[in-house]
């Protein structure tokens, strides 16, 4: 009983180390609220309010409808202008998008002839430029195929392929994005909380003063684990509760009792991690260094960017070893699948395993790093 009293008492101790850092509040405050909303925005796969003019030379019933087919939200609504105006309008960066409808372009359809659409694309920016040239086509070869089934007979296709998409209908980008970035943010400030608190303590000295008090380093350790995994456990849920659900309007389809109970694993595995790395460190300057050498991959390849089935054949196996990989699985089948404790069990088996692995070898290494010199 009083060697957990004293992890609990080391641990108030490192609540309010953290909490008396300003920089740190702030840089916790930014990361679960401003960082999630700007990384949720900022990065979809889809066209969002691209800006776009009309050049209409044909004047038409059909020329207006494939500018009326151009609409919120994935493009404003379309300017018309006249056909001199392209160049400058282009060069000004006034567009992204200019399409172009050449005279004659409703008869020629009707005559059954292959007229061209011109479109003009701005591409300095790359990924919205590639995505809304797409849409684009899509759009208009549609409208246009719906006008001449009055005039001509259209063949009909030998198979009707119906798409229903499952867990999120629309393809809301936004929605995978913001739970990928909350998970993110949880594993970055969890490694880093607990493993320069740990860097701390050695720069200031009192790491010394500890190791002379009757404590075990399971206590000193345990007690940063729990002190700084239950601060991030608060952000984590605020920020569920008002920026993913409250502000990006992100749907939680499964129980947020199992969410937070995973999540609970998974602070112990991470902070385990730091833990780990700051036993390796000999100071913050090295401590940053491994940070990046592992936080990156973490991040990469947990999921949360790209699917594991997308990654490299070679780099799969890897990711088994990662606790994030598999915290990234589960949270997302809770979330987007509503996916039960029967099915997410192992999952959670894994993080508690990996956690436990990282946490002993941590508890193995505390001592010995404390006798190396620096």
């Amino acid at each position: 009983m009083r060697s957990w009293a004293n992890i609990f008492w080391l641990g108030t101790k490192e609540l309010r180390s953290v909490l008396s850092d300003t920089i740190m509040v702030v840089f916790i405050v930014w990361s679960f609220t401003f960082s999630i909303t700007e990384r949720s925005r900022g990065m979809g796969e889809t066209v969002n309010n691209a800006s776009i003019a009309f050049v209409d030379e044909d004047r038409s019933a059909l020329s207006g409808k494939l500018r009326n087919a151009l609409y919120p939200p994935y493009f404003k609504l379309p300017e018309l202008i006249e056909a001199n105006e392209v160049d400058d309008a282009m060069d000004q960066n006034r567009y992204m998008f200019v399409v172009s409808v050449p005279p004659n372009f409703e008869a020629d359809v009707k005559r059954g002839r292959q007229p061209a659409i011109q479109v003009n694309i701005d591409a300095t920016a790359v990924n919205q430029a590639g995505l809304g040239g797409g849409y684009i086509q899509n759009i208009l070869l549609k409208e246009v195929n719906r006008f001449a089934q009055r005039w001509d007979n259209i063949a009909v296709e030998p198979v009707n392929l119906v798409i229903r998409r499952a867990f999120n209908p629309n393809g809301t980008q936004l929605w995978f994005a913001a739970i990928g970035a909350l998970l993110d943010q949880l594993s970055l400030l969890t490694i880093v909380l607990t493993g320069a608190a740990l860097i701390r303590e050695r720069e200031h000295g009192t790491i010394e003063h500890l190791l002379v008090m009757p404590l075990t380093a399971f206590q000193i350790a345990m007690a940063k684990v729990w002190a700084n995994g239950f601060l991030i456990l608060i952000c984590f849920s605020l920020s569920m509760f008002f920026i993913v659900q409250g502000v990006l309007g992100v749907p939680i389809a499964g129980s947020k009792l199992l969410l937070f109970s995973g999540t609970i694993i998974y602070l112990f595995a991470a902070a385990a991690i730091g833990i780990f790395l700051g036993t390796i460190a000999r100071t913050m300057a090295q401590f940053a260094l491994l940070m990046l050498m592992t936080i990156m991959p973490m991040m990469m390849l947990s999921g949360s960017i790209s699917p594991i089935e997308s990654q490299p054949e070679i780099v799969q196996p890897v990711t088994w070893l990662l606790p994030s990989r598999h915290y990234m699985s589960f949270a997302q089948a809770i979330v987007f699948r509503g996916a039960g404790l029967d099915i997410v069990w192992p999952d959670f088996l894994k993080v508690a395993g990996l956690g436990s692995v990282f946490f002993a070898s941590s508890l193995m290494l505390f001592r010995r790093s404390i006798t190396i010199s620096r």
